[in-house]
């Protein structure tokens, strides 16, 4: 008999279920449908992400809800849009065989009246995150007088994001009598508070130990100074070429750094942060579920809600302030049963941190080396050679061409053409390695050392301003674009290097970015006559090219060259609208320009 069948659960569901490959419960299935399934109980039910919660609570309601009513009885609150959409995608396969039942996700960076159209199209079951839920009973579009079931799912991401509030508001319109199931993570006092205010004489299971991590997953951290952790993040990346993994930063900037230092360098990565609009968002994350992306390069709230199959790494480039963070980030793999490696970069002053998480999560760190350069080369080499010998051969289209192929390599011996083939990709990285330091330390090496000041002049170093010219473009966030974007326009249009791409600094109407003085030309040329969604492209020096690239300031091409002088002419008067003086930044000329937004908007 199926497992999930003595549980409790009906043929119909079952069936759905077990096409989608479920065979068997996992542990918290297994302990909280029975007691969901009489729907007598307030529930809060402590497991990692990943571990099956929303067939836990979404199985049940199919036995307690009435869905011959079209009237929302279930409410599920997530903390994101992401993880919204997951629930009620889930929910629908899993309801697959059962007539009428209606679901809706209903969250924020989408049409609101499209969800509202659902909502009183009739639905059972109401999937959302806290804002947009808020603003739909704000506008008396819904009506949760006969909801009997309340889900606060991830409940403990939901208060750090400063949900509170919100809950509060949102539980305040459900009937009193309701049934509250609580799922988390963790156990923060603010999530025990809800329990104790919304519940009452909750039913609590854990599976694992409060706060603890996954058991599948294997957490290491490697110790270095800190102005070498950029290269040692990227020898531990090329020494794991299968590597899918998702870094972690403490800060937007550093995020967008990050990854614009990775494609600089030839990585498949991407950043994902606050400062990105919903559609820049959507797109990045699409590329990283289909695997576009290799990296995805994120701050701890916008990857809250993530859930992507496969990831085989958790990279902490910056450790998180909060340790129940560091619970969320490294359960971001190892999901499903599966295996996964939470890694940390960590200077000696972080060392005591390390030990702080061990004792929480209840599991030891193990201490990795980084890869020596040699190391790095020898795998790389037989991921190559893995990749000839499994690569699959389509004798019917190939074999026109052997001919021509065979008459250009008859000189060659097989040593010769295997040398060949394998250099394609592996000369670079013999390059790069040829004198490659050790990076490794041990604490006793360093003790007095103050490794963790060269951390911020590193980026600068790859990133700095001596020997670039800063450019100025027409285009910016508004036209859709992020910095890894624009980073990919100009490389792509220009052909000149990533490497030559210094900072970029994307504002609302238009973007500073750095080339260096070598390739400022080469710019210019590319952009010569470039549209970009039926707008003439215009490049130019900046206003405070100073000695840098100075002998070209004012050359551009595309738009009006009055405007441009309208601009340096205005780059005389630092003051700006509110008064300040904006001096340190260098470049007073374009930031007053900034300010007059509107204005703007009209001339590009």
């Amino acid at each position: 008999m199926n497992p999930f069948l003595e549980l409790g659960i009906r043929h119909e569901v079952v069936n759905a279920i077990s096409e989608l490959g479920f065979e068997k419960p996992s542990p918290i299935q297994e302990k909280a449908i029975p007691v969901l399934l009489t729907g007598n109980d307030d529930f809060v039910g402590l497991a990692q992400t990943g571990t099956g919660k929303t067939a836990a609570f979404g199985l049940p309601l199919f036995e307690l809800l009435d869905f011959s009513q079209k009237h929302p009885q279930a409410l599920i609150l997530c903390p994101t849009r992401e993880l919204c959409l997951q629930i009620a995608r889930d929910i629908e396969k899993y309801a697959k065989n059962i007539d009428n039942v209606q679901v809706v996700a209903v969250y924020g960076g989408a049409n609101i009246s499209d969800q509202l159209r659902q909502i009183r199209r009739g639905v059972q079951i109401v999937v959302a995150t806290p804002g947009r839920m808020l603003d739909i009973i704000n506008r008396k579009a819904i009506d949760f007088s006969n909801v009997k079931y309340v889900v606060l799912d991830e409940a403990d991401e939901m208060l750090n994001m400063g949900f509170q509030e919100d809950i509060n508001n949102i539980l305040s319109e459900t009937p009193e009598e309701k049934k509250t199931w609580l799922f988390s993570a963790t156990m923060p006092r603010e999530v025990r508070r809800i329990a104790q205010k919304y519940m009452t004489d909750p039913v609590e299971m854990t599976v694992g130990t409060k706060n603890t991590g996954n058991a599948n997953i294997e957490h290491n951290y490697y110790l270095i100074r800190a102005k070498d952790k950029y290269a040692a993040f990227k020898r531990i990346v090329d020494s794991t070429p299968d590597i899918f993994g998702i870094v972690f930063c403490r800060t937007k900037i550093e995020t967008q750094e990050i990854a614009e230092s990775l494609i600089k360098d030839g990585y498949n990565a991407d950043a994902l942060h606050g400062d990105l609009s919903q559609q820049q968002r959507d797109k990045v994350m699409k590329r990283y579920r289909d695997r576009s992306l290799q990296l995805l390069i994120a701050t701890d709230v916008a990857a809250r809600g993530i859930d992507v199959n496969d990831v085989t790494h958790v990279i902490n480039f910056s450790l998180p302030d909060e340790v129940e963070n560091y619970t969320h980030r490294s359960g971001r793999t190892a999901r499903a049963g599966k295996t996964g490696v939470s890694l940390s970069l960590v200077n000696i002053k972080e060392l005591s941190k390390i030990r702080h998480i061990e004792k929480i999560i209840g599991k030891p760190f193990e201490k990795k080396d980084v890869p020596q350069g040699s190391e790095v080369c020898e795998t790389k080499l037989l991921s190559i050679v893995n990749k000839i010998q499994n690569v699959e051969v389509n004798d019917k289209q190939i074999d026109p061409f052997l001919p021509a192929i065979l008459g250009h390599l008859q000189d060659l011996s097989k040593e010769d053409i295997i040398k060949r083939f394998a250099s394609l990709e592996f000369n670079k990285f013999l390059e790069y390695y040829k004198h490659a330091p050790d990076l490794n330390i041990n604490a006793k090496d360093i003790r007095g050392d103050r490794p963790e000041r060269g951390e911020r002049g590193d980026r600068r170093e790859r990133a700095g301003s001596k020997g670039y010219t800063r450019l100025f473009m027409n285009l910016g966030s508004v036209d859709e674009f992020s910095r890894g974007d624009m980073l990919g326009f100009i490389c792509n249009t220009t052909k000149i290097s990533g490497k030559s791409i210094g900072k970029i600094d994307l504002k609302g109407v238009f973007t500073f970015f750095e080339v260096e003085d070598a390739e400022v030309n080469k710019v210019f040329e590319g952009f010569k006559d470039v549209d970009f969604n039926g707008r003439q492209v215009r490049v130019e020096v900046s206003g405070d090219g100073g000695n840098r690239g100075g002998e070209r300031r004012g050359r551009s091409y595309g738009g009006d060259r009055r405007s441009s002088g309208d601009r340096n002419g205005r780059g005389g008067d630092r003051r700006t609208s509110g008064g300040r003086d904006r001096r340190s930044g260098g470049d007073s000329g374009f930031r007053d320009f900034s300010g007059k937004r509107q204005a703007s908007k009209a001339r590009y």
